[in-house]
């Protein structure tokens, strides 16, 4: 089961990845779209050209960690916006495949 903090700040790669790539790569490409976060502990998001395979690096503080999702069937949902930083309860939808046709906020920040 993949647990998230509630103040996890989560990145996605709004560019198709090569899913050959570890530590790494994934490395490299991270530091050129977001530099100085890679050893920050938020936790990156890449998605295959089909969209049918996820990764997810992050540093846990002693070490990378990656998740490997591949889905059977279907596609992980296309993001519609350009932002790069995704809200919690966005990633988990993606991850599990739910697609929302509108988030509600219970209060404002």
């Amino acid at each position: 089961m993949l647990t998230l903090p509630a103040n996890a700040r989560l990145f996605l790669c709004q560019i198709s990845m090569n899913m050959r790539k570890s530590f790494e790569g994934l490395s490299a490409v991270v530091e050129q779209m977001f530099p100085g976060e890679l050893l920050s502990g938020a936790l990156f998001i890449f998605l295959s050209r089909r969209k049918d395979h996820m990764k997810v690096l992050y540093w846990d503080g002693d070490g990378f960690v990656i998740f490997y999702k591949r889905l059977e069937k279907g596609s992980f949902a296309a993001q519609k916006e350009k932002t790069s930083s995704l809200l919690r309860r966005e990633f988990l939808m993606l991850f599990e495949g739910i697609i929302p046709k509108r988030l509600n906020s219970r209060f404002s920040l």
